[in-house]
This record gives C-alpha cells, sequence and structure tokens, in this order.
C-alpha cells in the first residue's frame, strides 16, 4: 500500500480559524455609470468553509477523516457554514458557537478568473474565558482518539496561548505530531510544534530575513527559527521558488516548485498542511511528507477558488513527477472492488474512463501505439490484464514469458496507464460489464463487432474506437526471434 493510499487510515484533529468563504464570479462589460467603478453581472456564487475549515476539507478531500474545531457565531452565516461541512464527507463538526461573536466570512468577487475585491466580516477580539475552556476541553477529549493535530492560524482570535498550550500538551502525552501554519511574527507561541510553515512574508517578519528567492538565506531563516520557536522543523513555502525544509536533526532539502500553471494561489498554504499532517499521521518520514505536500500545492494552485486536491490527482502526479518506485506504481494495480471504487472517484471528479485489454507478455511498440492512442482518448485509461492462468488457455503451456505480476508493475509504469486490474477469465466482458467505461479501445484487427463487450458499451452510449497496428509487431513474433535465437 502506498504512502498515499494510507492517508485513508488518518485521523486528524484541526484546530483553528474556521470561516465562511464566499466567491461570487461573473463578467464584466462596462463601467458604472454612477462612479468609475467595474459592474460585475453575477453569473455564480457558492459557499464553503475556508480557513481552517479548507484545511478539513483538504483532508476530507484526500482520504483522511477530520474532527475540525473552531468557533462561530450564532448567526445565519454560522448555519450556512455548518451546513457546508456536514455535507463534506470524512469532516467531523466540533465548532463551538459564540453568542457574542460574528462568523468570520471572506467574500471574493471574480471577473473572467482575476479578483476584483474581497469583502471581510470578522472579529478577531480575544476570545471569552468560557469559550477558551470550551476550546480546550474538545482538545484534550478529541486528542486521544486522532493521530495528527494541525493548528490553523488565520489569525482571528481561535488560537490563543492557553489554546496553544492545550495541544502541545496533550500532543506531547500522547506522542501526537504537531503541524502549524502560523500567523504570527511571534513564533516562539507555538513551541513543541512537530512542524511549522510560514510563508517568506512571515519568515522575513519573524526573522528579519529575506528568504523568498535565495535558497541559502532560507536555510538561515529556517535556523533562525528553530533557535525562537524551538520546534522540530521549519517547512519555509515560498511560492514559486519552491519549499525549504529545515529539521533541527539532518540536512536542509529545497523543494522545487512543481506547478505546471498558476491560476489562483488561494488556500494553498491549506492543502500544504492537509497533505503534510495527514503522511506525518501516515508515519511518513518529513522530507517524503514534505515532498507529498509540494506536490499538492503544485496542483491546487492550476485550479481556480479555493480548491482542494484528490488522492487520485496526487498519485497521478507522484507518478509523472518521477516518484515511481516498485511501491509506489502498486498503488495503480488493483483487483475488482478497488478498480470500481477508483473508478466511482474518476466520475465523481467528471473524469472519462477508458478501458482496453491484453496480456502484454512482452512489451513492444505496438502495445505502446495502442497505450498512446487509448489514452489520448479519455482522462483515465484503465488495463485490463489476463492473468497468466488465462495466457496459458489462450497461448498456450509456453506462455506467459513474463508473469503477471511483473507485466502488471511494467503497465503501472507507463504514463499514459491510470490503472492496471488483472482478470482470470478468457475474456474481460465481466470486467467490462462491471466497470462500465465510456470507452473502449482494441487493435484494428478486430472488427467493431468482434471487440469483446462492445455490445455492452454501445448499449449504454459509450463509444468503441480501434487502433490501427504498427505493422510487423506482435509478441508472438518476439517470442519466436528469442526462441530462435537460444536455439542457434
Amino acid at each position: 500500500m502506498s504512502a498515499i493510499e494510507r492517508f485513508a487510515g488518518v485521523r486528524v484533529l484541526c484546530v483553528g480559524d474556521v470561516m465562511l468563504d464566499r466567491f461570487v464570479s461573473g463578467e464584466v462589460k462596462r463601467i458604472s455609470p454612477e462612479s468609475p467603478i467595474p459592474i460585475l453581472l453575477v453569473k455564480h456564487a457558492i459557499a464553503t468553509a475556508g480557513g481552517a475549515g479548507n484545511v478539513a476539507r483538504n483532508v476530507a478531500a484526500l482520504g483522511g477523516t477530520v474532527t475540525l474545531i473552531g468557533v462561530v457565531g450564532s448567526d445565519e452565516a454560522s448555519k450556512e457554514l455548518g451546513a457546508a461541512i456536514d455535507r463534506s464527507k470524512g469532516i467531523l463538526n466540533g465548532l463551538i458557537k459564540a453568542r457574542a461573536r460574528r462568523t468570520t466570512q471572506k467574500t471574493r468577487y471574480v471577473a473572467q478568473g482575476q479578483h476584483m475585491l474581497r469583502a471581510d466580516i470578522e472579529d478577531a477580539e480575544p476570545l471569552e474565558r468560557e469559550i477558551v475552556d470550551q476550546l480546550c476541553e474538545a482538545i484534550l477529549s478529541q486528542a486521544p482518539s486522532h493521530d495528527v493535530i494541525v493548528l490553523s492560524d488565520y489569525a482571528k482570535g481561535v488560537l490563543t496561548d492557553p489554546v496553544i498550550s492545550a495541544a502541545m500538551n496533550v500532543a506531547k502525552l500522547h506522542e501526537l505530531p504537531v503541524v502549524v501554519d502560523p500567523k504570527s511574527a511571534r513564533l516562539d507561541r507555538y513551541r513543541g510544534a512537530t512542524v511549522i510553515t510560514p510563508n517568506a512574508r512571515e519568515t522575513w517578519e519573524a526573522t528579519g530575513i529575506e528568504a523568498s528567492e535565495d535558497d541559502d538565506l532560507s536555510i538561515a531563516a529556517g535556523r533562525a527559527i528553530l533557535v525562537d520557536a524551538a520546534v522540530d522543523a521549519v517547512l519555509i513555502t515560498r511560492a514559486q521558488h519552491g519549499m525549504s525544509l529545515v529539521p533541527r536533526s539532518g540536512d536542509a532539502a529545497h523543494l522545487a516548485a512543481s506547478a505546471r500553471e498558476v491560476y489562483d494561489v488561494v488556500g494553498a498554504g491549506d492543502t500544504v498542511v492537509a497533505t503534510l499532517a495527514l503522511a506525518l499521521g501516515a508515519q511518513q518520514p518529513l522530507l517524503d511528507a514534505a515532498r507529498l505536500a509540494n506536490t499538492a500545492a503544485g496542483l491546487v494552485v492550476g485550479k481556480h477558488g479555493a480548491a482542494t486536491v484528490s488522492a487520485s490527482e496526487l498519485t497521478d502526479e507522484v507518478l509523472r513527477l518521477g516518484g515511481g518506485s516498485v511501491d509506489t506504481l502498486g498503488s495503480k494495480i488493483h483487483d475488482l472492488p478497488g478498480i470500481l471504487e477508483k473508478v466511482a472517484e474518476w466520475r465523481r471528479e467528471g473524469r472519462k474512463v477508458g478501458f482496453t485489454n491484453g496480456c502484454f507478455d512482452l512489451l513492444h511498440v505496438g502495445h505502446l501505439s495502442l497505450l498512446s492512442f487509448a489514452r489520448a482518448k479519455c482522462d483515465r485509461l484503465i488495463v485490463g490484464l489476463n492473468s497468466d492462468a488465462s495466457v496459458r488457455r489462450l497461448k498456450g503451456p509456453t506462455r506467459p514469458i513474463t508473469g503477471e505480476s511483473d507485466r502488471a508493475i511494467v503497465l503501472a509504469a507507463l504514463s499514459a496507464i491510470d490503472a492496471v486490474v488483472v482478470f482470470d477469465h478468457d475474456t474481460p466482458v465481466d470486467l467490462i460489464r462491471d466497470i462500465k467505461p465510456d470507452i473502449l479501445v482494441k487493435g484494428a484487427d478486430y472488427t467493431i463487432e468482434q471487440i469483446v463487450g462492445a455490445d455492452l458499451v454501445l448499449a449504454y452510449g459509450g463509444q468503441v474506437l480501434t487502433c490501427d497496428l504498427v505493422p510487423g509487431r506482435s509478441t508472438t513474433k518476439l517470442a519466436d526471434t528469442i526462441r530462435k535465437g537460444e536455439n542457434e
């Protein structure tokens, strides 16, 4: 099981400033005649959990479970926020209501993908003692049933010194890692944390060192924070310059930014914290956890709004970036229940699922041509792989040359393939019936009528496509050539 698959068993306790994030988007086509300001013609408006709530959303999207503890007011915004959290699978609502306080709200107005204005409603005054006591009690009672604690500080008054102390003390008692996203120049407030994740501006405010563009200065700043804050490690997030990890013991490391395109940086820090916490909760070394967090951040900035990253997206990106160890490649190989769960996840993301199948005994250029063709026609490609017993029945007792486990791993290493599932029957018809692919692809040596499962796919409105063969390329010919060479 890969590290990302182990996220599903991690329980995160997230404490911090929870808010309601609104995104109002539309078009600007004219300027107001009343004053020289643009008029936004509103097309869409959505509301979701923000701040620490966005950390929780990211944890849930990556497959973990999270208990969210924070403070809201007794107002309509708190009801809307509570409903949004309750709709989110994997998030347990631990919000505390303060009657004398307004729920924090951020409303962003966006036109043609560009932010025009943000309007905030908030009360950031110190919490009443009664509310602080309730927060501490909630942390102390909930922490023992969790694997990692996140403190998400947006400087809205929830993470007071007593609340932070309660979290650090219970984490030490139960040997839980603590991940902190700070919003204070006084980083010593988070003394005892496992890892703290200031951005370049927060690092400068805490140390006076400009660390955004210079790797050596980032290390110097990180070491200064280690001394002042007494934490185990510092992960400085540096936007397009990547991240710098400075641990108390061991060497510092710089992680290059992996984003292919940057559309929106809103919430990227929350994605980093969520991924880091899940990886540490899954017992990953800190450097590996930081690499996963960096990869997740590169994905989320390519989306609009306070978006999240799914476990399948992160797995795909890790493999694309060359993190494909044999152990990691195994995460692309599934049994029937596993592939059906993966397909359901892809469909929730709006992906088009393709399917092809074969023995793939000796991989050759003809196979690569077929797989490349199939992947170009869909968003996610599944390969059904004949088992060893199935190949022997179809090809004779001398085949397969390569066992099914090795064949599956070799296929999983190909970027064109998103999932491999081994089947034991002579044909994949049952597999096709269960998966219900949107697109079925085979080589042009078959007519549509001859392709197994074509009738099923066409019946529910899917597509069946054939790919031209590469002349003179076949596994049988390769096998014969090998045997001829052995006999000479």
